[in-house]
């Protein structure tokens, strides 16, 4: 099973005279309002808050359904003195959510504990031995954050106990809402809250905000740890629109001029010491937080994120980044050997979906592996462990495929499950495992169309090299924040010719010099990380097209615009292809 080619496709450039129009009145290129437009940026209105965001744009907290009683009820607890215990899950969106209320409510009250379930005990979400534990403890309110909105049965254990909820989640409900006070969900059906796409850690930040009105509290005292909620949007892979990229924006300009005392000691120990993009946030800070959960604990996450001791935190930061390394070898070597598993087995080739299962991987890092594998077949993925009765695992989805549903319509074959549209999260009985596999099989089968198993690289539009100028970068940079619904944007160049000067860097990566069929063109310097198989194409003397981003690169004290290759090949292939 060889990794799939990707198609490239162009993103459909909206009308002519609309695009020429908005162009003159922003005063930028015909290529710049087309982005705009894409992203449903139409109106200078629009056009200034994208490019201006103001916290002030964020919704009133108060549109969520049930807001008005979980503030009445957290404002009751801390002015009564009641012991409150907030309660996440140990993935980056659960601890970073638990850190960030924690953090915020210890400053009003300290009469509180935080509480991360083990991962190999307890499993995802709100458990029975955490509500036992808040109630042999005397804790009479419990806020749970990035979890509960499936713990039916959990919660009536806790009104059984006496034991308050309130629910702050953004996962999928199910057909019937735990029996919580509160539950803030904006995915609620009965829900009016205008954005739907916050991360566990933005409900979290919305009560908070919530409470400061009711309580009169100052704006900075939430706000001060924005750097957390940034985290967990780029680590929860969550659309980066609307209020998600106002929290973005602020939140990365805390990270990068103001950060908390955790996070900057994380940033320390990463020998990190650049401006960070969003991009570094997800592959530098956020794999860090994530291996406490997978490794050890998550409880380690929150104490690293909570801290206020410079020397103790250091050390803190020290452990977890030990973690990741752990991390990172258990995950290199468990996707190698499920490779195998797969190779071995000629079936799988004509399978539209993966299921792989061993009972000794280790259970922390099957949802890395699941998404390594899922990259390198292209189809929806399943990676379960355990070696007991029952057995439990993570799926990763191809694009445009809802592996949550999927999972759903095998759902009596389960004992539990959650998750999104391309990442969730399952457990059921090992001996239902290979009707779990053909169930699962034969729903992908059928529902997902062959073309979507080829996978795309969507490509903004067609640029000449020409373009490529600082005025035209400076103002590309100002579509920042990127991720999800607002990827960074690509281009494509189509007849490329290397000037002689390209070369291959450590036996992997293409250092390319390229102009564009105009001998009096200034050559582009770029870079394409793991293409050096492309350098037969580059150096064949035929015209060939390259996908790519902008961005600026420093090297030696000089700062020049340079090409972020991702893919390249021969003009005329591409022109077959279309």
């Amino acid at each position: 099973m060889n990794k799939p080619k990707k198609k490239w496709t162009v993103i459909e450039r909206p009308e002519s005279s609309r695009v020429s129009a908005f162009a003159k009145e922003l005063n930028i290129s015909e290529v710049l309002a087309s982005l705009l437009i894409q992203r449903g940026i139409d109106d200078f209105d629009t056009a200034k808050k994208f490019f201006r965001p103001q916290l002030s744009h964020a919704h009133n907290p108060f549109l969520m359904k049930d807001m008005d009683k979980a503030v009445r009820r957290l404002k009751q607890a801390i002015e009564g003195g009641e012991n409150i215990m907030v309660y996440g899950d140990y993935d980056v969106d659960g601890t970073t959510s638990v850190s960030l209320v924690f953090s915020v409510l210890s400053e009003l009250t300290s009469n509180i504990t935080f509480y991360i379930p083990d991962r190999y005990e307890e499993g995802y979400g709100l458990s029975f031995k955490g509500v036992d534990f808040a109630a042999d403890n005397d804790f009479s309110l419990i806020i749970t954050l990035d979890c509960g909105i499936k713990a039916i049965d959990k919660v009536d254990h806790a009104n059984d106990k006496g034991v308050d909820i309130i629910i702050c989640d953004h996962h999928r409900p199910g057909k019937e809402l735990p029996k919580a006070y509160a539950v803030l969900d904006p995915k609620r059906s009965d829900c009016p809250y205008p954005y739907k796409e916050l991360c566990g850690c933005g409900v979290g930040y919305k009560l908070l905000k919530g409470l400061s009105v009711a309580m009169d509290l100052p704006d900075a005292l939430t706000d001060q740890y924005l750097d957390l909620v940034a985290l967990a949007i780029g680590a929860d892979i969550v659309p980066i629109t609307g209020e998600n990229r106002v929290l973005m924006h602020y939140g990365m300009k805390r990270v990068n001029e103001a950060p908390s005392v955790g996070v900057n000691a994380l940033l320390e120990v990463a020998n990190v010491k650049k401006i960070l993009s969003v991009t570094d946030l997800v592959f530098i800070v956020a794999p860090r937080i994530n291996a406490a959960g997978r490794i050890k604990s998550g409880g380690d996450a929150v104490a690293l994120l909570t801290s206020k001791d410079r020397d103790s935190v250091l050390e803190l930061a020290e452990e977890v980044n030990r973690y990741n390394k752990e991390r990172r070898e258990l995950d290199q070597r468990i996707t190698e050997h499920a490779l195998e598993l797969l190779q071995e087995s000629p079936e799988e080739e004509k399978k539209r979906s993966t299921v792989v299962f061993n009972g000794g991987w280790h259970k922390g890092v099957v949802g890395i592996v699941a998404s390594r594998l899922m990259d390198h077949y292209y189809r929806p993925t399943i990676v379960l462990t355990g070696n007991g009765d029952k057995i439990t695992g993570s799926a990763r989805s191809v694009r445009h495929f809802d592996v949550y549903e999927a999972i759903n319509s095998c759902s009596d074959l389960l004992v539990n499950f959650g998750g999104h549209k391309y990442a969730a999260g399952l457990t059921m009985e090992k001996d239902k495992l290979p009707e779990f596999k053909r169930r699962f099989e034969e729903t992908v089968r059928n529902t997902l169309d062959l073309g979507l198993l080829i996978p795309e690289q969507l490509i903004d539009a067609e640029i000449r090299l020409t373009d490529v100028n600082k005025k035209f970068y400076n103002i590309l940079r100002q579509l920042a924040p990127f991720g999800p619904k607002n990827m960074r944007p690509l281009f494509v160049a189509h007849g490329c010719y290397d000037t002689g000067a390209s070369r291959i860097l450590k036996e992997e990566h293409l250092r390319l010099v390229v102009t564009q069929n105009d001998d009096l063109d200034i050559p582009l310097n770029g870079i394409g990380f793991g293409l050096a198989d492309k350098m037969d194409i580059v150096q064949s003397g035929q015209p060939f097209s390259i996908v790519f981003s902008i961005e600026e690169n420093t090297w030696r004290g000089n700062t020049s615009l340079q090409l972020n290759l991702k893919d390249i090949r021969l003009t005329v292939d591409v022109q077959q292809a279309q």
